[in-house]
């Protein structure tokens, strides 16, 4: 990896950061998206001894906020000279419904549209220095997952699961989309589930989330282990020029039906680009 350029998002803590370190040890240089100063300034510090590498640079957004995302990749773009990775792994679960300053229900926000905004803003640079790779950590979870476009907001009856899942879901069908968008520029797309991790992940989840989690705990992987198949896919040459796949144990994997079907990856793209808009022009 040395002479490449990686971005990944939500690297404070969990497979994030593992993942950057990761790339980092490669000898990557690695651009760490975090949502404060605080956690982001101890990741870096961290990711820097552990790998004894010092190009590792922070940059700080609240995904949440499309004004924010548009701002980090400008950001991005100016520092960098060439993004050969971009692993959007920034994720969340949320027990209430809550709307975010743009007006979009949290978890999709930051979820889906955060991710498809950001690759969008960064695909010129992607493109010019291809061969590149964005690589989208959805989850098993999408599984039990319906994009739900009467509702994507979850105004007539919130579930904080059912929620996740559409988002989840929505990473999926954004990946298969992008890489068919992409075919022909070298610009590679694929995600992956990465198991269920012992993180913080779903400290903000519904209370059976929680709960569950607590009680799976001994048996959950670690950061490390749930970080192999992002790692996988934003480095191995086994995947060079793969693109518009599932991956879970770094294996190709069939998702769900609805994954697959094309008038839903035509609807979900038409309705990011109608919710980003303001944020894109």
């Amino acid at each position: 990896m040395r002479g490449k350029t990686c971005i990944v998002t939500g690297a404070s803590s969990g497979i994030g950061k593992e993942t950057a370190l990761a790339l980092a040890r490669a000898g990557a240089t690695v651009a760490v998206v975090c949502r404060t100063h605080e956690t982001g300034e101890r990741a870096v510090t961290e990711i820097r001894q552990r790998s004894q590498s010092s190009d590792v640079a922070l940059f700080v957004a609240d995904l949440a906020s499309q004004r924010a995302v548009r701002m980090l990749a400008a950001e991005l773009a100016t520092a960098l000279p060439r993004v050969d990775v971009l692993v959007n792994n920034a994720g969340l679960i949320m027990g209430d419904r809550a709307l975010t300053e743009d007006g979009l229900e949290t978890t999709f926000a930051v979820n889906h549209i955060a991710s498809f905004l950001l690759t969008r803003l960064l695909e010129p640079k992607l493109t010019a220095s291809a061969p590149a790779r964005v690589v989208n950590v959805a989850s098993k979870a999408h599984q039990s997952g319906t994009l739900r476009f009467d509702d994507l907001m979850g105004t007539r009856a919130y579930d904080g699961w059912k929620a996740y899942a559409q988002s989840k879901l929505a990473n999926v069908v954004f990946t298969y989309e992008l890489a068919r968008r992409l075919a022909g520029t070298g610009v590679t797309a694929n995600c992956l589930h990465p198991g269920v991790i012992a993180t913080n992940f779903g400290n903000a989840g519904p209370p059976l989330i929680r709960v569950g989690i607590r009680l799976a705990g001994p048996f959950l992987k670690a950061p490390a282990q749930g970080a192999a198949t992002s790692i996988y896919l934003a480095s191995s040459p086994e995947v060079e020029g793969v693109s518009g796949k599932y991956f879970v144990d770094k294996r190709e994997t069939r998702s769900s039906d609805e994954s697959y079907d094309l008038a839903v990856a035509a609807r979900l793209w038409r309705i990011s680009e109608e919710l980003t808009a303001a944020a894109v022009s």
